[in-house]
């Protein structure tokens, strides 16, 4: 790869410390553990928090990808990161105490909606930094190298913060002080490793026009673009394939370390050293697959890693042994990662020239627009049945559809 696509390609790296330690595996279970009042209503409380989140993403996405058409992607993706970096950070003041409840949701909450917007102009970069006959192989592999650097930063948080006892640093572990410093590493991780994008990477050269402009000609393009789509129904279906099967994606995620915590009486330390064996396996289904995704086809890519999920994920929410729960994750790990990364392939491939950020931008509203709805079902069923393996079910339902849907997509340009 040459020096822009490194570049690029390192901002994953910096980048997925969030969703990994987090959205998934430490911050995650460590409110539902130490801060909600039982695991149970901490599901339950954490849904509504990212369905909050997710209408805002679904409603800012497809206009500021417009506006980043017109340039300032870097700036843009800066300030994102900045803003992902420091509500992160704020975790840290957080007490094991039900009173730091909705402090914590709005803190996660800020942070991700930061972070959904960064990647809209982060995914539109992908294009100019390598030729279209590479882009699955770039993505994925830049996939792979954003679980490594996850794995790396669970390693971290499991050797220097969670495991010593006594805890190093001076740190407190009767006030979780050991697992509050996990949000300060990775509010650090993603500033020190997120420069080289923002260097290497330059905007699109051509004219801008001047912001009060701007705005209203992305809001213009964007209404143009969304009443377009029922002309193009290849672009539709695929974003509606999308729509239905990142939220299950995003619902797995989010959950899934609570879930783990819950029905598997896993510690903190069994979570992290869960989490890392998992972005092993992410890590090397992403970059395997991206290997070859150009040579089969991202659309295929996709078909298979869906498919392989449904199947496992259903076997692993019926076993009640622990070992089999950590075999089946492992194996499931192996295609979350291409499910993601050639889905940006495909995009990227079906965009039209010049229209990139904007179609990330539908790209990221397709994957938020019922970004609610995941969460909300899964916590309405969780509360309902007080049964966490019935609640985490529906993200098998959210699958399936979007793999139906997707089976009916051509994947052509324009």
């Amino acid at each position: 790869m040459n020096r822009k696509a490194i570049a690029w390609a390192t901002f994953d790296w910096a980048n997925s410390a969030f969703p990994t330690v987090v959205s998934t595996f430490v911050i995650a279970a460590y409110f539902s553990q130490g801060i909600a009042p039982d695991p149970a209503t901490g599901q339950a409380q954490w849904g509504w928090m990212q369905t909050v989140a997710a209408v805002c993403i679904a409603l800012l996405s497809p206009v500021l990808g417009a506006l980043a058409d017109n340039g300032g992607r870097r700036m843009m993706l800066a300030a994102c990161t900045l803003v992902t970096a420091a509500c992160t950070a704020l975790v840290w003041f957080a007490l094991p105490d039900p009173s730091w409840t909705l402090y914590v949701l709005v803190c996660v909450g800020l942070a991700t909606i930061a972070f959904e917007i960064g990647t809209v102009f982060y995914n539109a970069m992908l294009p100019e930094v390598t030729t279209p006959e590479h882009l699955g192989r770039v993505s994925g592999l830049a996939w792979g190298l954003g679980y490594a650097g996850g794995l790396v930063c669970l390693g971290v948080a499991l050797v220097l913060l969670i495991q010593p006892n006594p805890a190093l640093f001076g740190l407190d572990r009767a006030e979780s002080e050991h697992v509050r410093a996990t949000a300060l590493l990775v509010g650090a991780w993603t500033l020190v490793f997120a420069w080289p994008v923002l260097m290497f990477v330059p905007d699109r050269p051509g004219a801008r026009l001047p912001p009060g402009q701007a705005v209203a000609a992305c809001l213009a393009d964007t209404k143009r673009l969304i009443q377009g789509l029922p002309q193009r129904p290849d672009m539709l279906r695929f974003l509606v394939a999308r729509l239905f099967y990142t939220d299950g994606l995003n619902t797995l995620f989010a959950f899934g370390a609570i879930y783990a915590a819950g029905v598997h009486g896993m510690g903190m330390e069994d979570i992290l050293l869960f989490g890392i064996a998992l972005n092993v396996t992410a890590g090397l289904g992403a970059a395997g697959f991206g290997l070859i995704d150009d040579r089969i086809g991202a659309k295929r890519v996709v078909m298979i890693a869906l498919v392989c999920m449904v199947v496992l994920g259903a076997a692993l929410l019926l076993t009640a042994s622990v070992t089999w729960f950590w075999a089946l994750a492992m194996a499931l790990g192996i295609f979350m990662g291409p499910a993601q990364a050639a889905s940006r392939t495909l995009m990227a491939q079906m965009a039209p020239d010049g229209q990139c950020a904007s179609h990330f931008g539908l790209f990221a509203l397709s994957g938020r627009i019922t970004g609610f709805l995941g969460p909300a079902v899964l916590a309405a069923v969780t509360a309902a049945t007080g049964s966490q393996a019935l609640g985490m079910s529906t993200v098998l339902v959210f699958l399936a559809l979007g793999a139906v849907i997707l089976a009916t997509v051509r994947p052509v340009r324009g």
